[in-house]
């Protein structure tokens, strides 16, 4: 019986032994399935259908829903440029003059009848979900760190699923889990989530066409607790548009309470 027993743990060793390239082959297969690098394009292709011009005019409309009943709403044009530079111009009524600057990791509030910046967070509300951060040009491409985890069938459709690290301190969220199109790497979904680890809400993007270009006409947020409320960032247009340097130094928009932008 004894010898039996060790021919049965031999036999097992020796079919470990000779299956384990095949399963360490397939191990490795799968997590080399996409590179550093080809993670990466995904993003920047992703950041296209969502910014567009480098540097433009982004008038954005913002609405709160509760159990499909439109509670708030707000707009904002929205002035980028490259290297991580944004201007919020706040249009809705009651908050003419207000500015929100982001430079890089920096970010500031601009009253109408302050003299003085007030130093925020990405993570500042405007309205509803929407956060400062969710509408200024934080890109997946750049402030991320990403890594292909899955493909998973999302919304009738195959996509892949990618897991971001963030890697610059201006970053909204420490965490996302991002759903991408497999073909033409469009957002489809992402999960959003707190430095504590805590998920904040998830994202829903909206596809439309313009220029016979695919892009993101809205971004719905749900709430991780409040489902029946949601908030929708809709993009009402885009527009090419360079503004100028000085308006990006936030001792200049402090003294400029009645600009019209």
């Amino acid at each position: 019986m004894y010898k039996l027993r060790l021919g049965r743990v031999s036999l097992a060793i020796g079919l470990l032994l000779m299956f384990s390239p095949f399963i360490l082959a397939g191990t490795e297969e799968k997590e080399s399935l996409f590179s550093a690098v080809q993670v990466e394009s995904m993003l920047a292709k992703a950041d296209s259908y969502r910014l567009g011009e480098s540097s433009s005019k982004v008038v954005t409309n913002i609405q709160v829903f509760k159990q499909g009943e439109l509670e708030s709403e707000d707009r904002y044009h929205v002035y980028t440029r490259p290297e991580r530079k944004s201007l919020v111009v706040f249009k809705g009524v009651g908050e003419e003059g207000q500015k929100m600057l982001m430079l890089q990791d920096n970010y500031w509030l601009l009253m109408p009848r302050s003299r003085r910046p007030i130093r925020i967070t990405p993570m500042q509300r405007l309205l509803g979900e929407a956060s400062i951060g969710d509408i200024a040009t934080l890109t997946w491409s750049q402030d991320y760190r990403g890594q292909f985890e899955a493909s998973e069938i999302l919304k009738d459709k195959l996509t892949h699923k990618l897991q971001l690290e963030a890697k610059t301190k201006g970053a909204s969220y420490q965490k996302i889990k991002l759903w991408l199109d497999s073909e033409s790497f469009f957002p489809i979904q992402a999960e959003l989530y707190l430095k504590s680890g805590k998920l904040a809400k998830v994202a829903h993007f909206v596809s439309g066409i313009k220029d016979e270009e695919l892009f993101v006409q809205e971004m719905v947020l749900v709430d991780s607790i409040k489902a029946t409320t949601e908030t929708r960032v809709h993009y009402e247009s885009s527009t090419a548009h360079q503004l100028a340097e000085k308006f990006y130094n936030p001792a200049y928009l402090s003294r400029q309470s009645k600009m019209d932008l």
